[in-house]
């Protein structure tokens, strides 16, 4: 049995003034990444950050994750499907 994890996502405009910028948003990707038993989720992280992490999820990508990583995901409130 296969499991997907996703990061969550956030939906944002473009920076700007224009009334048009209000009606106009993408998906942006949030990554996720574990160092010691602390779970944080960072729009932007610092590579210092991500080169302390054990586990780094992406924001933006689909990841298959083993049962011992799909346990782990859940217990830090996130979700992960099966396929």
């Amino acid at each position: 049995m296969a499991y997907l994890f996703a990061p969550p996502t956030v939906d944002q405009g473009p920076a700007g003034g224009g009334w048009l910028f209000w009606r106009y948003t993408l998906k942006r990707g949030i990554t996720v990444y574990k160092i010691g038993n602390e779970w944080y989720e960072e729009q932007y992280p610092w590579q210092d950050d991500l080169d302390q992490a054990s586990v780094v999820y992406l924001g933006g990508h689909e990841y298959e994750v083993t049962l011992a990583e799909k346990n782990d995901l859940e217990t830090a409130g996130y979700t992960v499907s099966t396929v």
